[in-house]
């Protein structure tokens, strides 16, 4: 969706105050209705871990696409891109990396979404026995549950990066940028010619 609006601006103008105004609802109040909805299962938890993350990935595409550079535009126009290579070619390669930016965070909140959407009703889960473990003052099993969260988002941390490191082979990596814009040294010390 964030493709879509960047790239179509009258569909951008026309719902840019609703997609406003849904972002700054507090989605985490979702969690109930959510819960009343789709069960105490597995779909709660989806449909509040999706809500959590929209916007942010929405925004982050949305950005990637607008700040395309206007001279590789230009330059794969004038090579004769038509519009679904310049999708393929320029704007997906320029939002993919603003896609990852956004994951690394939306990956923790998501999962912190499915834990508050554990605490509000389950029967099983790590939610549900740090709810009991806090209803007990069993501070170890609180604390355990806790490190077995932590790890899991850690994980989950580690694949996105995986797929990012899989899916953007193209790009080069921050010291690659300055090793190769420096002058070789040898050019450097070199005597001037007469």
């Amino acid at each position: 969706m964030g493709l879509w609006f960047a790239l179509a601006p009258t569909t951008s103008a026309l719902l840019d105050p609703y997609i406003k105004a849904a972002n700054s609802m507090p989605r985490v109040i979702l969690a109930p209705i959510f819960a009343v909805w789709f069960g105490l299962g597995i779909w709660s938890k989806v449909a509040l871990g999706v809500t959590l993350v929209f916007f942010i990935v929405f925004f982050n595409v949305y950005q990637g696409v607008k700040e395309v550079s206007p001279v590789v535009l230009a330059n794969a126009r004038m090579l004769g891109a038509n519009r679904k290579q310049l999708l393929r070619h320029v704007y997906l390669p320029s939002a993919t990396s603003w896609v990852f930016s956004s994951l690394h965070t939306s990956v923790g909140l998501a999962f912190a979404g499915s834990v508050v959407v554990e605490y509000l009703g389950s029967a099983r889960s790590v939610g549900y026995l740090i709810l009991q473990a806090e209803g007990t003052f069993d501070i170890n099993t609180v604390f355990a549950g806790i490190l077995v969260l932590t790890a899991f988002a850690l994980v989950l941390d580690g694949l996105v990066a995986l797929v990012e490191r899989r899916l953007m082979k193209w790009q080069p990596r921050s010291g690659e940028k300055q090793k190769n814009c420096r002058p070789s040294r040898e050019k450097a010390i070199a005597p001037a010619s007469p």
